[in-house]
């Protein structure tokens, strides 16, 4: 193992790639709103199938999955970590969870409203 300029070892990247799937999984097992923000991915897939969007299109609605799921993992490791600091209601800790939640609610918002642009017209089309 080599060591870092903190004179610690660095684990093999294989390890690293483990903890960020582990925490993944994790996440998705113990977290409701991870996994309606999947469902709701999965929902996206099979109507971009269906309804044949384009490459760009596509590229748009993986960017969007990115930042939806990413921000509700960091909304999970926000609130894990104030729970383990503090059990009480204490006023920044409030603060801190009501944040990151209020992020991952802004991503999805317009995420919602980018897949209405994206398929309201193919849909409306079709009908």
């Amino acid at each position: 193992m080599r060591m870092n300029k903190k004179g610690r070892k660095h684990e093999p990247l294989y390890k690293s790639f483990g903890y960020a799937f582990s925490g993944i999984g994790n996440t998705i097992k113990d977290e409701r709103n991870i996994k309606i923000h999947l469902a709701c991915a999965l929902l996206v897939v099979i109507f971009g199938v269906w309804l044949r969007i384009s490459v760009t299109e596509w590229f748009v609605c993986l960017l969007l999955f990115a930042l939806v799921i990413s921000l509700e993992l960091v909304n999970t490791a926000v609130e894990a970590v104030t729970d383990l600091v503090t059990e009480e209601k204490r006023p920044l800790a409030k603060k801190a969870k009501d944040a990151a939640a209020g992020a991952v609610l802004v991503s999805a918002i317009i995420a919602m409203i980018i897949g209405g642009f994206i398929f309201l017209p193919k849909l409306i089309g079709i009908f």
